[in-house]
């Protein structure tokens, strides 16, 4: 979708840094999912697989107590092992400038993007006394949809501030012309690409550099006026904002993978909540209050067979799951801020926050009272471990979080998952290299 009046969609090549293949035991087995993806044991086993996983980069090793001036204790060890890794040759930057054709493949899918720097919209941070007015909505070129957690971006900058580093790139989508993605395809028809792989999840990985200057000015002109929507990464986004007020420079530019949507069209899937300490019996007799509960048999297919725009979740704790359909208006209205357009307040997710969570079951949206789940098998196995309760949700559409996204509307936070992500560890940047 191009726009006028915009701040221009810049993007940049840069000198990426990445593993080298002689000096790993197994290419596939130094990447990792995105931070949010992986829980505790799953670090561990990434951490155990391979000395040089990236985990140990994004991650903070929960034995670290050593600290060092300016970094945060937390992340003292992800920079020593970054330092390590480069001295040592595991990790080397590549000679020129590039902008990276990323490809991802699996039996039903392949997406192609490009990975490079991006211009950070200019903004009034809280950090930043003195910067530029924020710009209107319809005028960004970055456009987030998603409110954060302060607690979440701070963790995120101590992680960058400790690496100097850009390890992971957000996602971004736009709405492109071809122009940019029948480059991309040539560039991955024709050429041999610098790093093949294939994850444990079964996602074949490939990696190409882009450095012609003629064909890097002509992706950067072919994006300029474009608008490019945060698909993933909207905590890394503002940490990246906080770490231009604090340093501009190099920190004025984030780390992004760019896919055009007109060609490779993102999956886009719900996330689900799981209530550790709250029983099903109590949360679905609360609900109640609100909500029609009645009993189903498959909490994975429950929800298939209710009309879009009406509101309806999934109870389960395991072994017993309960329906929640038709809420009261009247709830709804007293619950829900007036002050925001329909489409926000008729998403899903801003019922169950404000609704459910807030107002019925009155808990605090902390990570120890809410917890978030990709995958609604696992939520649902976790809130039986934990003897509390899963929350089931439906997608929302491409178009509502476009439409929010370009008001300025930020939609609860963890309401959507866009997808595929890339995997990280397959190129970085370092802020000074």
């Amino acid at each position: 979708m191009a726009h006028s009046d915009p701040q221009a969609l810049r993007v940049l090549p840069f000198r990426g840094l990445r593993f080298v293949p002689e000096r790993v035991h197994d290419p596939s087995a130094v990447t990792s999912p995105p931070y949010d993806m992986i829980g505790p044991e799953e670090a561990r086993r990434l951490a155990d697989t391979e000395e040089h996983n990236v985990v140990r980069l994004i991650l903070a090793a929960p034995e670290e107590l050593v600290d060092r001036p300016g970094a945060p204790a937390r992340y003292s060890r992800a920079a020593a092992s970054l330092h390590e890794w480069i001295a040592d040759g595991a990790l080397l930057l590549d000679r020129d400038p590039a902008l990276y054709v990323y490809e991802q493949s699996g039996p039903h899918f392949r997406q192609r993007g490009l990975i490079a720097l991006v211009q950070l919209d200019d903004s009034d941070d809280p950090d930043r006394p003195g910067g530029a007015a924020e710009p209107a909505p319809e005028r960004r070129a970055i456009m987030p949809h998603e409110a954060v957690t302060d607690s979440v971006v701070a963790d995120r900058l101590a992680q960058m501030r400790a690496t100097d580093a850009h390890i992971e790139p957000i996602l971004l989508t736009y709405e492109g012309d071809h122009t940019v993605s029948d480059l991309l395809d040539r560039v991955a028809d024709a050429t041999t690409p610098l790093t093949v792989t294939t994850t444990a999840d079964g996602t074949a990985h490939r990696l190409w550099a882009l450095t012609d200057p003629v064909s890097v000015d002509r992706v950067a002109a072919a994006l300029v006026w474009h608008r490019a929507l945060i698909a993933d990464g909207h905590h890394r986004h503002a940490a990246y904002r906080r770490l231009r007020a604090e340093r501009g420079g190099p920190a004025a530019l984030g780390l992004a993978l760019l896919v055009d949507s007109a060609r490779y069209p993102l999956s886009l899937h719900a996330i689900h909540r799981v209530l550790p300490h709250v029983p099903l019996a109590a949360a679905a007799a609360q609900a109640g209050k609100v909500f029609a509960v009645r009993e189903t048999s498959d909490p994975h297919t429950a929800l298939d067979c209710i009309p879009a725009g009406e509101h309806a979740f999934v109870l389960s704790d395991g072994s017993t799951h309960y329906l929640l359909t038709a809420p009261d208006p009247d709830a709804l209205a007293e619950a829900i801020p007036a002050d925001r357009p329909p489409a926000w307040r008729e998403l899903d997710a801003t019922v169950l926050h404000h609704v459910l969570v807030e107002a019925v079951w009155q808990l605090p949206d902390t990570p120890e009272e809410v917890r978030f789940d990709h995958d609604p098998a696992h939520a649902i196995a976790e809130a039986a471990r934990l003897g509390g309760t899963a929350v089931l949700l439906r997608p929302t559409t491409e178009d509502v979080v476009r439409e929010l996204a370009a008001a300025g509307v930020l939609m609860p936070r963890k309401s959507t998952a866009f997808g595929p992500k890339p995997a990280t560890g397959l190129v970085m940047r370092l802020l000074e290299g």
